[in-house]
């Protein structure tokens, strides 16, 4: 018994949609986001001020009437101030991202209208 070669058929699925498009890059909350990093940044570095002073202690001790002094390093105030200063860094490069996206990037109907 001889078997019979049938052709099968091959089925081509239709590629599905693209789904919608997310939001553009223009947004005009971005300004809003600007603005609350910019006020972030100064709270952040009025915070690395403060630590920065707290944590260099100047002490003076008077000998043979000379006065003999120290300064005091406090590791845990240095570091915190440290820490701020660059939460703060990283924060300004976000917000000048953000300000560059609010205002240079147009939608795309004002683009094609030459508005």
């Amino acid at each position: 018994m001889t078997e019979a070669v049938t052709e099968q058929e091959t089925v081509v699925e239709e590629p599905e949609a693209a789904p919608p498009a997310g939001p553009s890059l223009h947004q005009p909350k971005r300004w809003l986001i600007a603005a609350g990093e910019v006020v972030a940044i100064v709270l952040l570095a009025w915070l690395a001020v403060w630590c920065w002073n707290r944590g260099v202690v100047k002490l003076s001790y008077p000998i043979d009437g000379h006065d003999l002094t120290s300064t005091r390093y406090h590791g845990n105030w240095l570091g915190t101030a440290v820490g701020s200063v660059t939460l703060a860094v990283i924060l300004a490069l976000d917000a000048v991202r953000q300000v560059v996206l609010a205002v240079r990037t147009r939608p795309q109907k004002a683009a094609d209208s030459g508005m």
